[in-house]
């Protein structure tokens, strides 16, 4: 599914070279659910935006489904982005002045995909979160944790391969977390794959894997022991 072989981010800050992933290797499989933890600073989003094809690496190979994603140049790797990742941030990312049907349809916009066909998608991906009975509010007419679900429900709406999600429950409070996680836990358990960096041990217990970053490498690649299942 996902396998990146020894790859080196490294930033330039005036005079100073910076190495946020230092021969990074690491493989997720077809329906793992994976968390990837450490401390500010530690390498974790810098991996997730390369996964994500956000971001390139500075050296390395990164193949995703079978192919080497590595050179793509910039339009390859967004007609990529919307065809094979479903991306969940912390901040939602949802447009303030489009309905929460109207966020949710937004990625088969760009794909170019009838209107009838976006309408009857974005609904289904609703239902799946449970957010039928919200499709015409604003995002700032719903709480936090329904904005949450409807990103998740824009994240799913294009059957991507993969999620990724980044700190989804930093804004949330405990119950719209745990709500969340069980989304995850329920397209999980469906076959899909979840990729998602949270700080949260609490959080990352509903994983199935941990994988922990500290100074641009790995130190740990574990499954999880006491797994919460929601």
């Amino acid at each position: 599914m996902l396998e990146v072989q020894n790859i080196v981010k490294s930033y330039k800050t005036g005079d100073i070279n910076l190495t946020a992933l230092k021969n990074i290797s690491l493989k997720i499989e077809e329906g793992e659910f994976v968390a990837i933890m450490g401390p500010s600073g530690s390498g974790k989003s810098t991996l997730m935006n390369i996964l994500g094809c956000l971001d390139r690496m500075s050296s390395g190979k990164y193949i995703l489904n079978g192919k080497d994603v590595s050179g793509l140049l910039a339009n390859e790797l967004s007609h990529i982005r919307n065809r094979e990742i479903g991306f969940v941030f912390q901040a939602f990312n949802l447009i303030p002045r489009m309905s929460i049907l109207e966020n949710v349809s937004l990625p088969m916009v760009y794909s170019g995909m009838p209107s009838k066909e976006r309408k009857k998608r974005a609904l289904s991906a609703l239902e799946k979160v449970g957010l039928l009975d919200r499709i015409k509010h604003l995002p700032n007419e719903v709480s936090g944790g329904q904005k949450q679900r409807a990103a998740i429900a824009r994240a799913i709406v294009n059957s991507p391969s993969v999620i990724m999600a980044d700190e989804p429950t930093g804004n949330l409070d405990t119950k719209s977390s745990l709500d969340i996680m069980k989304i995850f836990q329920d397209l999980n358990n469906e076959g899909a794959t979840v990729v998602m960096v949270t700080h949260e041990n609490d959080i990352a217990q509903h994983a199935k894997r941990i994988v922990r970053f500290r100074d641009g490498e790995i130190v740990m690649d574990t499954l999880v022991e006491d797994r919460i299942i929601l």
